[in-house]
């Protein structure tokens, strides 16, 4: 018998209240979360969750439904090589989320298991009620109110046929939600320096798996170089081993929120010496700010 089940994680703010659910039925779900923590944290304590919550069936195959490249990436292609590596990156770096990946990487051994990618926000079923949980143990952290942790896996519970199939898989994030809840504008502006930040980090930039999580699927840059980038052009680049321009800590000239769910910010950085003056687009989606636009301009010297 094979155990299907969707999980998911959201976040409101990534980072900001998160939640994470996984879903077999109405009968057979969990979800959980914390007051502050990101979107990835919740994809990744999901599918923990549902290793736990299925270990006294651990005889059954156990097919796993992500809507995050990130999560199946994490567990089915990276972590073998971050354990060589003592849980560092390729530059060097720690890891990130490697607390819940090393807890992870114990409730995995000797399970049967796989999983499959489905588009978010597209019907499937088992993913939007795992999305819905998720969300709605995010918002509950969010308004300090209790979250309901659902009945679990209870004995006996069966295993679930899979939804119909989806369109082939596309690694950018769901189209954004304009009614997705929305961070007081006052509180917003560090958060996304913060993400930028994220943003510019190399090791970041070094993993496509890592650098999409924080693009809107309509992203696109205007490089230093005047080259046009979006987010097919970045995965091109980095699957073909090659870099995205280096970058330097950011010196913030301004931010400013224009709404509820667009912020802009303007700052200036010396990477390699070379001053650029550079400006981000970031939207809020209902998986949290993503960067929508970009653009980098050489600073001109008399």
């Amino acid at each position: 018998m094979t155990i299907i089940a969707a999980a998911d994680g959201s976040a409101l703010g990534n980072p900001g209240p998160a939640g994470w659910a996984w879903y077999i039925d109405d009968a057979t779900w969990a979800a959980g979360g914390w007051d502050h923590g990101t979107n990835n944290m919740g994809e990744l304590q999901a599918v923990l969750e549902l290793f736990r919550a299925t270990e006294h069936v651990r005889d059954q195959e156990l097919r796993i439904l992500c809507d995050s490249q990130y999560a199946i990436n994490c567990v089915s292609k990276w972590m073998p090589g971050w354990k060589k590596k003592g849980w560092k990156k390729a530059d060097g770096k720690p890891v990130l989320n490697q607390d819940i990946l090393k807890q992870l990487d114990e409730a995995i051994r000797g399970r049967n298991y796989s999983f499959e990618w489905v588009r978010g926000h597209a019907g499937h079923e088992l993913n939007e009620a795992a999305d819905d949980k998720a969300r709605a143990a995010a918002t509950a952290h969010q308004q300090g109110q209790p979250v309901d942790r659902g009945p679990g896996y209870a004995r006996g519970a069966s295993a679930t046929e899979p939804a119909p199939a989806t369109e082939a898989a596309d690694e950018s994030e769901p189209a954004a939600d304009l009614a997705a809840p929305a961070q007081p504008a006052a509180d917003v502006v560090p958060t996304i320096v913060a993400l930028e930040r994220a943003v510019l980090d190399p090791g970041v930039r070094a993993s496509f798996g890592e650098y999409v999580d924080f693009l809107h699927p309509g992203y696109q840059e205007i490089s230093r170089g005047g080259i046009l980038l979006d987010v097919a052009t970045v995965q091109r680049l980095l699957d073909s081993g090659r870099s995205l321009p280096a970058t330097a800590p950011l010196q913030l000239l301004t931010g400013q929120a224009l709404s509820d769910t667009t912020v802009l910010i303007a700052y200036r950085m010396e990477p390699e010496g070379q001053g650029l003056l550079c400006s981000s687009w970031w939207h809020l989606t209902e998986n949290g700010w993503k960067l929508r636009f970009r653009q980098e301009t050489v600073e001109q010297t008399r």
